[in-house]
């Protein structure tokens, strides 16, 4: 498969904060956002920062990677050794997302600044193919989504999937997607030819199935109707695809006709299985969730305070009661899945990496959705 042209290998018709240099040529920024960008990652690896009426407010630092692939410790425990992050940063803004507190080490914050300050890798698909193609490159498995999301807002306009998929394809490699973006629907047809030849997996994370709840929590995402669409673009081309209901919110998406609705549309989307997961906070998370229910939802903040008050997760009494609950709905609507696809065999999120007849795989894990894992992905 050929890969396309790298998109910022030509100059685009915006507003670049500066082009030649780690400093501000916007006149209407302030001081401090100047110092945020002259000091992001230091000198090296900064091509410059854009702006972009597209994107209103949000910036792009566009960055020079040296590497693509992110090697995970095996200490970590994870079903998979290799990762990829096109970008860092994320505008789906989900208030509870695990990932926040990776801005920090950018100098950033972990509010609003990872909504709206997003790292874009923007020579990952050329940097990716070097690196696949060296001999001692081992093929195996590589899994997307588990940071920030490969399909997020920015993908639309840098177009780096494409490359990294074909870079993977053509050199043998395994991959996973798991996304809440409905941009994959670009990639179907690519991804469908990539699984001809290797193992696919792909997962769409629905969390709220509320479209009020939905639009206030994660207001930067596609509609729930709209990702379960996706879905059902993926299964008709034969993609086995798992949904996560990851994270279910105490007291806010927990009850059982939330859940049931959430599984017969998940069903008739046409997806495998569901993964589902009580909600973890981490700090960074924590505090910008805190803040979020604290404005919307004033009188469940004491409770969840008790409930996190000793650990990021829900206890273990909350998820004993949720698997009580939501257990016999995904065997009605047969979304269970099959036993070889339990967590920790060869598949990035649990999948043995089989290939189907149609020559695609699953993402599964155990059905409670470990805390482990849960903790890496959400």
């Amino acid at each position: 498969m050929d890969a396309p042209a790298p998109p910022w290998a030509s100059t685009p018709a915006d507003s670049p904060l500066d082009t030649d240099s780690n400093t501000c040529s916007n006149a209407g920024m302030r001081w401090n956002e100047q110092e945020k960008v002259a000091g992001l990652f230091g000198v090296k690896g900064l091509v410059r920062s854009v702006r972009t009426p597209e994107f209103a407010g949000m910036t792009f630092h566009e960055v020079l990677a040296k590497s693509a692939l992110n090697r995970v410790p095996k200490s970590s425990g994870m079903p998979f050794s290799w990762t990829i992050n096109p970008y860092r940063g994320c505008s789906h803004a989900c208030v509870y997302c695990f990932a926040r507190s990776t801005h920090r080490y950018l100098d950033l914050d972990a509010g609003e600044d990872f909504d709206r300050e997003v790292i874009v890798k923007v020579n990952a698909p050329e940097v990716l193919a070097a690196e696949v193609a060296k001999p001692k490159w081992s093929r195996e498995l590589v899994a997307l989504g588990t940071n920030t999301d490969p399909y997020q807002r920015a993908e639309g306009r840098y177009g780096l999937m494409p490359g990294i998929i074909t870079a993977l394809a053509d050199h043998a490699t395994p991959l996973s997607i798991l996304t809440k973006g409905t941009l994959l629907r670009r990639d179907l047809p690519l991804l469908a030819r990539a699984a001809e030849d290797v193992p696919v997996e792909i997962g769409m994370s629905i969390a709220v199935h509320d479209d009020t709840l939905q639009q206030a929590i994660e207001q930067g995402t596609p509609t729930t109707t709209a990702r379960l669409a996706t879905v059902r673009a993926a299964a008709d081309l034969g993609f086995r695809v798992t949904v996560f209901i990851m994270p279910v919110l105490p007291k806010l998406t927990d009850s059982r006709e939330h859940l049931d609705a959430a599984l017969r549309a998940i069903s008739e989307a046409g997806a495998h299985r569901v993964v589902y997961g009580a909600l973890h906070l981490r700090p960074g998370a924590r505090e910008w969730f805190f803040e979020w229910l604290g404005r919307e939802h004033p009188e469940l903040l004491p409770r969840y305070r008790r409930m996190y008050a000793n650990s990021p997760y829900a206890s273990r009494e909350y998820r004993t009661w949720l698997r009580a609950r939501i257990d016999p709905l995904i065997d009605r609507y047969g979304l269970r899945g099959s036993r070889d696809e339990d967590y920790g065999e060869r598949g990035a999120l649990g999948t043995r990496g089989d290939r189907s007849a149609t020559g695609t795989s699953s993402i599964a894990i155990g059905a409670e959705g470990l805390p482990q894992l849960q903790a890496a992905l959400f």
